[in-house]
């Protein structure tokens, strides 16, 4: 089974605007789903220059689709939806 891979930005407007609460939360998603996805903190999306197609940060990637103004329950959301679709 191929693993979801979740990307959680941790760029400056990111963070201010609660990528920091998301990374807290990359361990309890980690045991919640162990082999189904990888978890990485990662520096920069580079969704933030793309206004036209993105709303606000924070951003969270989950297999190259991008959650804006990510939350743990939107993120949950994605990551049940995909594993459904498998």
């Amino acid at each position: 089974m191929k693993k979801i891979e979740v990307k959680i930005c941790q760029g400056t407007a990111c963070f201010v605007m609660g990528g920091n609460i998301l990374k807290s939360m990359a361990d309890t998603l980690r045991a919640r789903y162990q082999d189904q996805i990888n978890v990485s903190i990662v520096r920069c999306l580079g969704a933030c220059e793309r206004k036209d197609s993105f709303s606000k940060a924070p951003f969270v990637s989950v297999d190259d689709d991008i959650i804006s103004e990510a939350t743990l329950e939107k993120l949950v959301n994605v990551i049940e939806s995909k594993l459904k679709h498998e």
